[in-house]
């Protein structure tokens, strides 16, 4: 009974907090002074066609940054806090069914490519790094799922994380030196308007933060099946 009523109490505490924000609400009808000069520069100075992933990896370069170290500390949280044990007997785990493992050999290359598509493409449609990165690991999730036996070479995915990620801070440190601006991508030629070689150095970006993010989530998934068939 106490339980409850601390929960609608708490529910009523946090509606009284959220109703002046809600009951002052005003759509924006245009935009403001810095989204204005976001939208004009990301075209008119960077060459690309996607504003929201020209500011992401320009403008808001140092938030990006800190998302991908985010995304590293969880990483080694939890290499940390797994466990190893003895390896798991592979006569306890359950085998997949031939339409999986056939569906998974066919589709698998396709999402890879696909994956490193969305981020080649970043500043040009919708997409980037991170997506790209989240769909080829979602392809080695499928092919864990055909095949619980599979097993992943942990030091590539580490090898190509720290590669990747040095990579990315070696960048945007260029951008820094020659430009006076972290991840300023002008320092690489800007190209013609609407092409993929354009929009000066955002593609390698994108490329870099498209493989960290995709070997961390493999990583992390990989070192989560390990262990929970390690308890089966």
């Amino acid at each position: 009974m106490l339980r409850t009523v601390l929960i609608y109490a708490a529910l009523v505490l946090l509606i009284w907090a959220l109703f002046p924000l809600i009951a002052e609400f005003t759509a924006a009808t245009e935009l403001n002074n810095l989204a204005t000069s976001y939208v004009e520069k990301s075209s008119t100075e960077l060459n690309s066609q996607n504003v929201v992933t020209s500011i992401v990896v320009t403008f808001r370069g140092l938030d990006t940054l800190g998302e991908v170290a985010v995304l590293f500390l969880a990483t080694t949280g939890v290499a940390f806090l797994i466990k190893r044990r003895e390896k798991h007997d592979p006569s306890k785990i359950r085998k997949a069914s031939e339409i999986l493992n056939a569906g998974a050999l066919f589709v698998f290359p396709i999402i890879i490519l696909f994956g490193i598509y969305v981020f080649l493409h970043g500043h040009l449609t919708p997409g980037g790094g991170f997506q790209g990165g989240v769909l080829i690991a979602s392809a080695f999730v499928l092919m864990m799922l055909s095949d619980m036996n599979a097993s992943l070479n942990h030091l590539v995915l580490e090898t190509v994380e720290s590669i990747s990620g040095f990579a990315y801070v070696l960048v945007g440190l260029l951008g820094l030196v020659l430009l006076g601006a972290f991840l300023d991508p002008k320092f690489l030629p800007l190209g013609n308007y609407g092409l993929l070689f354009s929009a000066g150095a955002i593609p390698l970006i994108y490329t870099f933060v498209g493989l960290k993010v995709g070997s961390e989530l493999t990583n992390i998934v990989d070192s989560l099946r390990e262990e929970q068939t390690e308890e089966n």
